[in-house]
C-alpha cells in the first residue's frame, strides 16, 4: 500500500516513540507538583518549551502546548480578540475549519465583525486585500501559512509588513507549512503547529504567541501554561511534539527539494495522462509534497475507491470535513464550480523520497483509475 494522505496525518517516527517513553512510565508526575517527581515532569515540560519555541523564532514563554492544530487556532483567534478591545477580524475564505468557525463564534456570540477576503484562483490573497481591509478596529488577521487542501503557499513575509506598518496583530497556521518551510522568520505574533502532521502522536500541538500580547483562555482551572491553557500538561506529548518538530525541521531543505521534485514529476505526468485533470492550488507557490487535481465529469469519490483498491491511499480534501456532501469551501472560493469541486483527489506525500520511476508510475495508476471509473 502507498499512503498518500499525510497532510491529514503521518505514522509516528521511531525516534518520537523512544523520546517519549520515558515519561509516559519512570518520569510520569504531575508538572505542577511540588516534589521532585513532579519538579522532574516540569524540567522536561519546560526543556519541551524551549525547544520548541527554537524552532519557532520565538521566546519559551511564548509557547502554550495544546492538544493539536484545532485547538491552537481557537487559542489564537479566540483568545487574542478577545483580550483586545477591538472587535474586527480579518481571515480568508480558504482556512481551515478551525479558523472559520471561531470567527463564526465570535461573530454570533460577541458582535465581532469579521470580514472575509478574496482569493484568486490559485487560493492566493493579495496584499491590496489584506491592506484594504485591514481597519482602526481591527484586532487580528488570521491566515494559514500553507493550506491543506490545495497546497497553496502565502506570502507571509508582505502580510505580515502591512499588519506591522497597522499595529495590528497577526496569526499564522503553520499545521501544514511545519517541516517543509522554515517557521523562524515569519516574524508573526502567533504561529500554530500540531504534531501529528510531523510523525508525533495526535493530540499534540502548540500555540507559540507572544508574551506581551493579552489572551483569553479557553480553558480554566488550574492556572496551567502561564494561566492561558489550564489543565494538566502531557509531558510525553510535549516531548513528542518537539522531537518530531525538530526532526522535520532538520531535515526540511534536502526533503523539500527531493519530494517537491517527486511531487512535480508526478503532477506533469497526471496532467499528460488525464486529460480532464486540473491541478488546483498555485503551480508555484505550493507545498513541496501535495499534489491536487480535479478530475471533471467523475467523481472524486469512486476514483478515491479504485485507486485503494489498487493499493493507493489518498483523499479528496481535509479529514476535517470527513463525511461531508457538500463541495470544498477552499475549492469554492478559488471560483471552481461546486460539480467540479465534487471531483477533487489531493495527493499529499511524506518525508521520504519515492523510488526512482514511482512518480511516473503512480501517475499512470491515476490515469486508469479516471479511465476506470469514467467507464
Amino acid at each position: 500500500m502507498l499512503y498518500l494522505d499525510h497532510a491529514a496525518a503521518s505514522p509516528v517516527r521511531s525516534e518520537v516513540l523512544d523520546a517519549m517513553r520515558p515519561y509516559l512510565t519512570g518520569v510520569f508526575g504531575n508538572p505542577s507538583s511540588h516534589h521532585t517527581v513532579g519538579e522532574a515532569a516540569a524540567s522536561a515540560l519546560e526543556d519541551a518549551r524551549r525547544r520548541v519555541a527554537r524552532v519557532l523564532g520565538m521566546r519559551a514563554g511564548d509557547v502554550v502546548f495544546t492538544s493539536g492544530g484545532t485547538e491552537a487556532n481557537n487559542l489564537a483567534v479566540k483568545g487574542v480578540v478577545l483580550g483586545s478591545d477591538r472587535r474586527h477580524l480579518v481571515v480568508s475564505p480558504i482556512e481551515h475549519e478551525s479558523i472559520l468557525e471561531s470567527a463564526d463564534y465570535l461573530r454570533r456570540l460577541h458582535g465581532v465583525e469579521v470580514t472575509s477576503l478574496e482569493v484568486d484562483s490559485a487560493g492566493r490573497i493579495s496584499a491590496d486585500a489584506v491592506a484594504a481591509a485591514i481597519r482602526p478596529d481591527t484586532a487580528l488577521v488570521a491566515i494559514g501559512h500553507a493550506n491543506n487542501e490545495i497546497g497553496t503557499v502565502q506570502d507571509v513575509a508582505v502580510i505580515r509588513t502591512l499588519t506591522q506598518d497597522a499595529g495590528v496583530l497577526l496569526h499564522v497556521d503553520a499545521v501544514q507549512s511545519a517541516g517543509w518551510l522554515p517557521l523562524d522568520v515569519l516574524g508573526a505574533d502567533a504561529v500554530a503547529v500540531a504534531g501529528h502532521k510531523l510523525g508525533a502522536p495526535k493530540g499534540t500541538g502548540a500555540l507559540a504567541v507572544r508574551g506581551r500580547i493579552p489572551l483569553e483562555p479557553l480553558l480554566h482551572g488550574g492556572g496551567q501554561e502561564r494561566g492561558r491553557r489550564s489543565g494538566t500538561e502531557d509531558v510525553a506529548g510535549a516531548v513528542a511534539l518537539v522531537t518530531a518538530l525538530e526532526l522535520a525541521d532538520a531535515e526540511r531543505a534536502a526533503l523539500s527539494a527531493q519530494v517537491g521534485a517527486d511531487t512535480q514529476r508526478f503532477i506533469a505526468d497526471v496532467l499528460a495522462a488525464v486529460p480532464q485533470a486540473l491541478l488546483t492550488g498555485d503551480p508555484v507557490h505550493r507545498l513541496p509534497g501535495t499534489a491536487s487535481f480535479t478530475f471533471a465529469g467523475v467523481s472524486g469519490e469512486a476514483v478515491l475507491l479504485e485507486l485503494e483498491r489498487r493499493g493507493v491511499v489518498s483523499s479528496s480534501g481535509s479529514a476535517c470535513a470527513a463525511g461531508s456532501d457538500e463541495p470544498s469551501h477552499v475549492l469554492l472560493a478559488c471560483g471552481i464550480p461546486p460539480e467540479v469541486a465534487q471531483t477533487s483527489v489531493r495527493f499529499t506525500f511524506g518525508r521520504t523520497p519515492l523510488p526512482d520511476g514511482a512518480p511516473a508510475q503512480l501517475a499512470a495508476l491515476v490515469a486508469k483509475a479516471v479511465r476506470a471509473v469514467a467507464g
